[in-house]
């Protein structure tokens, strides 16, 4: 049995029906497949099972909370390629690493490349319970987050070329009147337009306007021209 059945209180607790959330397992060891499947379930998960990385990878994306239980010792991509390859595809998806042939420096290299977890075999339940928890409320939390950033980012690019310019001066500290000489409008122009961002992005003071502009600036990818934001 490669799990030990150690249920501590923690682990009871765990028994109470869960949100919406998905445990995927990816070990070729058909045992530990079915050791973490009876877990998992009885902690009040949803489990998904896959003998290797390539049945993993052609499975259905899901929205919703989810984590990977990652053997790193695989028949075909190993686990490490796969922590690379999803950190590019899926990014909220927090990885717990297992294996039975455990050393530091694959250890090391797994956490830097953002791991969750890293856990030698035979395996706890109470420990992999609790790491799991812990994977699906970061999962649960990154996941949140994008949301509200993608509302921000509706709001942004329902804002004219001019809102955006004079968001950006607005926000970095400029006065009306420097705006619009910056901009070559007028006082009550500008005041229109700065009326007209603080409505359409839902801000109900500056400082939130300088949060939500920090948000997007944190959130822009290099390649992603319609968030282009002045400076």
């Amino acid at each position: 049995m490669m799990v030990h059945q150690k249920v501590s209180a923690s682990a009871a607790s765990a028994r109470v029906p869960h949100e919406d959330a998905i445990v995927f397992v990816v070990d070729d060891d058909i045992s530990v497949r079915e050791s973490l499947e009876m877990l998992i379930r009885h902690a009040g998960w949803t489990s998904k099972m896959f003998a290797c990385a390539q049945e993993f990878l052609a499975h259905p994306r899901q929205n919703m909370p989810r984590c990977l239980v990652l053997d790193v010792t695989l028949p075909d991509l190993n686990g490490l390629d796969l922590q690379r390859s999803l950190s590019i595809d899926q990014p909220y998806m927090p990885i717990i690493f297992i294996t039975g042939y455990g050393d530091i420096p694959t250890s090391v290299q797994a956490m830097k490349a953002g791991a969750f977890e890293f856990l030698t075999k035979p395996l706890f339940s109470d420990v992999l319970l609790a790491s799991i928890r812990g994977a699906l409320e970061r999962s649960r939390k990154a996941l949140r987050e994008e949301a509200e950033l993608d509302v921000l980012r509706d709001c942004y690019a329902s804002l004219t070329p001019r809102e955006r310019e004079v968001m950006e001066l607005v926000t970095s500290g400029y006065l009306n009147k420097e705006i619009g000489d910056e901009l070559g409008i007028s006082v009550i122009t500008v005041k229109a337009h700065r009326g007209s961002v603080m409505r359409k992005m839902e801000a109900e003071s500056l400082a939130e306007l300088v949060g939500i502009n920090a948000r997007l600036r944190a959130a822009m990818q290099p390649k992603d021209e319609s968030f282009a934001l002045h400076t």
